[in-house]
């Protein structure tokens, strides 16, 4: 979508390179939301890993060593992030923040 957009871009893998608990927290700055927000709950790893008493600060560190509890895609750009679900929702965002 961003090649077809000519939007230039840079493209992480986090699976392949894992996002800090730094990283995380810098992002939920900018997402504007907390941890729990950002995070896959139909997931078989959040059902086994987190429940309502897990703090903010044990789901960052559980995101970092379990990056497929974290929503994607996640869109960042400057100070603001959105995560683009749908899809679309990317190309939008970085029209409005271009």
């Amino acid at each position: 979508m961003f090649r077809e957009n000519n939007i230039p871009h840079e493209k992480i893998n986090y699976f392949e390179e894992p996002l800090t608990e730094s990283k995380i927290k810098s992002l939920l700055k900018k997402l504007g939301m907390s941890p729990r927000e950002i995070l896959r709950t139909k997931d078989e790893q959040y059902k086994a890993l987190i429940n309502e008493k897990t703090s903010d600060e044990k789901i960052v560190e559980l995101i970092a060593k379990n990056p497929n509890l974290l929503q994607r895609p996640i869109i960042e750009l400057g100070d603001r992030a959105i995560i683009a679900r749908p899809a679309e929702k990317a190309i939008d965002f970085i029209k409005a923040n271009s």
